[in-house]
């Protein structure tokens, strides 16, 4: 069976949308049909986080119950499988497990939806655009793909979900993609010349992540670049005692490469 179209003109998959960055949600005509049971929630994100594929029930089983599952654990599963269905449509037109939104497809289930109706989907994409572009030397079209990919997120992933082992793994991977994008997204801004507008948003990173050494290399090439060679200066001795008080160790190689050209009166580079 083919993915469930989400043309407008379709009526069963209708303005069907999909969130992961953040609470879950999953809209269907234009109402919110995500459960509020954890478990619910649960099965559901699971199957979200593989739109359009088979998720067999050995995974499932292994999320939902980890390493003590009930002794019914089948037909458990099969009696949320059956409530998220009728959840997702209340009307009762999708009752049939081999049709609707939530398909039987042994040896599992499938969400029958398309990847793009998914927010992840469209980060990624954005992601990859925003590589590419910064790769070319599109340096503020990049800036503009990272900050609306990063704009895509409300909140922590899946942030009413109490995770199993595989969503805590797949909210790990979401969440090292944001900071890429967002480590990503500044760059491209310095580079497009942006550095004085972006020191504010760098104290507050390096504030909130304070032995993050790119953020920090980045606060310091944007402060050089601004003329406060000072500021970059005390930036750097503040990382470097903090390094060494915490966790015993110097600076990374591009922060003493960026103090040596500090020191020296040239500018970081870009």
């Amino acid at each position: 069976m083919h993915a469930m179209s989400t043309e407008p003109g379709d009526a069963a998959g209708a303005a069907v949308r999909a969130r992961l960055l953040g609470p879950l949600e999953l809209h269907a005509g234009g109402v919110d049909r995500a459960p509020t049971t954890p478990k619910l929630l649960q099965l559901l994100a699971m199957l979200l986080i593989r739109p359009g594929k088979t998720v067999h029930v050995d995974s499932l089983v292994h999320e939902l119950w980890n390493d003590t599952p009930p002794r019914s654990v089948r037909r458990t599963l099969h009696t949320y499988v059956h409530h998220l269905r009728r959840h997702l449509d209340p009307d009762g037109t999708d009752a049939d497990p081999a049709g609707g939104l939530l398909v039987t497809s042994p040896p599992g289930y499938r969400l029958d939806v398309d990847p793009a109706v998914v927010d992840v989907s469209e980060f990624q994409r954005l992601h990859r655009l925003g590589r590419d572009l910064l790769s070319d030397g599109d340096n503020a079209a990049a800036a503009h793909a990272f900050r609306t990919a990063l704009d895509l997120w409300s909140g922590p992933p899946l942030a009413n979900i109490h995770c199993g082992p595989t969503l805590a793994a797949y909210t790990v991977y979401l969440l090292e993609h944001r900071r890429n994008a967002r480590d990503l997204w500044i760059e491209a801004e310095i580079r497009a010349g942006r550095h004085r507008e972006m020191l504010g948003v760098l104290r507050s990173l390096t504030t909130a992540n304070p032995l993050d050494e790119t953020l920090h290399a980045q606060l310091i090439r944007a402060l050089g670049l601004s003329g406060r060679r000072s500021d970059a200066l005390a930036s750097y001795q503040w990382l470097r005692a903090r390094l060494d008080d915490e966790l015993g160790v110097e600076p990374c190689a591009e922060l003493r490469e960026l103090h040596r050209e500090l020191l020296s009166e040239g500018h970081p580079i870009r």
